[in-house]
This record gives C-alpha cells, structure tokens and sequence, in this order.
C-alpha cells in the first residue's frame, strides 16, 4: 500500500512582499511555520523555506538509507549525524534548486573510513530523495567517521 503524505500552505499577498504558512497536515509535527520569499533569497528572519524544507527531507532520508545500508552488510551504527546544505540560485535569470550538498559524521565501530564513505556514496545514490532530485539538482556527499 502506498504511503500519502500531506502538507498545506496558506499564502497572502504577492510573490516578493506576500508570506505564508507551511504546516505538516499527516502528521501534525509542525504547523503554521513561516514561509516567505524573502527566506528564499536573503535572511531567512525566523521564516523557513522550501528548500530548507527539501534539506530536512534529503538529510533524513539519507541517514534512513545509510542506516539501513550499514545494517544490511552486519555494521551496526552507533550515531549518524547529517547535514544537507541546499543552494537556490539564480541561474540565467531563473531561480532554481542548484544542488544538495550532504555531509555525514558517523561513530561505527569495526568499520574503517574507506567502507564508510563507500557506504555514504551507495546510500546517496540510493536515497529517494537522492532519487528524486538526480538529473535536476547536483548531488554530493562527504563522509567521515569520528575516533
């Protein structure tokens, strides 16, 4: 059965003065966060954005799927932290989603730096969201293990 996730944005005014709110409709884990454009494009002053939201999702699905992936070859991880860095920029006069920058920190022990960053790489690839974004966005990973 195919999991539905829902989210709902009320917006007044126009694109550059107007704002918003986002709220996680499923499962209620957020509700009315600020969105403007102005988060976008200049300081982010409280406000969130979509691709502060698009780097929420990626981290989190990235450290889901290297879990698994570590798992899956009988390496257990003790901690995964994980940053997702990503850049809107305007391109040829267009704003777009550029690329999605991750950055792993991980305490796994018996595993070396070589099979973690190996294991970083696979669960990039293999990330949905890694997924949804590939052909659109430019995807990188770095990994490192602590101790």
């Amino acid at each position: 059965m195919a999991a539905v996730r829902q989210a709902d944005v009320v917006w007044k005014g126009d694109l550059i003065s107007g704002s918003g709110v986002v709220s996680a409709s499923t499962s209620r884990s957020f509700t009315e966060l600020p969105v403007s454009w102005a988060a976008r494009t200049e300081l982010a002053d409280g406000r969130t954005s979509p691709e502060e939201l698009i780097a929420a999702a990626h981290a989190s699905c990235f450290a889901m799927a290297l879990s698994g992936g570590l798992g899956r070859s009988g390496v257990r991880p003790e901690r995964l932290e994980v940053i997702a860095k990503v850049t809107f920029d305007n391109v040829g006069g267009n704003w777009k989603v550029v690329s999605s920058e991750l950055s792993v920190r991980g305490r796994v022990p018996g595993m070396d730096a070589s099979a973690f960053r190996q294991a970083a790489d696979a669960a990039k690839e293999n990330c949905h969201v890694s997924q949804a974004l590939k052909g659109n966005v430019s995807l990188s990973v770095e990994a490192a293990l602590e101790g």
